[in-house]
C-alpha cells in the first residue's frame, strides 16, 4: 500500500486545483534514470488504465502500474519545505541506496 501525508495530499488537491485538473488522479512512476538507477515521476491523469493499481490516501486517487508497484510498496510521500526549495519525499522503505543529490534511487 502506498500512502500520502496530509501535508502531501493538501499540496497535490491546491495544485490540481490551480491547473484546472481537480477530480484527476495522481499517476506515480518509477522509471529508469539518474544516477542510481531509478527516479520517481508523478503527473495528473484522469484515470487509471487496466493495468493499473489503484490506491486512494487522504483524499487524493493515485494510479500506479504493476513494474512501479513493486518498488513502491509501502512508500508514504510527503511534501516538504526547506532552505533548498520545496517538493515531494518518497519515504521509501524499498531504496537501497541513492545518489549524492538525492534525485534517483537504488532497489
Amino acid at each position: 500500500m502506498i500512502s500520502m501525508t496530509e501535508k502531501a495530499s493538501e499540496k497535490v488537491k491546491e495544485i490540481a486545483v490551480a491547473e484546472g485538473l481537480d477530480g484527476q488522479g495522481l499517476r506515480l512512476r518509477v522509471v529508469g534514470g539518474g544516477c542510481s538507477g531509478f527516479t520517481y515521476d508523478l503527473y495528473f491523469e484522469d484515470k487509471p488504465t487496466d493495468m493499473d493499481e489503484e490506491f486512494e490516501s487522504n483524499g487524493v486517487k493515485l494510479f500506479i502500474d504493476p513494474l512501479s508497484a513493486q518498488y513502491l510498496d509501502e512508500t508514504e510521500i510527503d511534501y516538504v519545505e526547506g532552505l533548498h526549495g520545496s517538493g515531494f519525499k518518497f519515504n521509501n522503505p524499498n531504496v537501497k541506496g541513492t545518489c549524492g543529490c538525492g534525485s534517483s534511487f537504488s532497489a
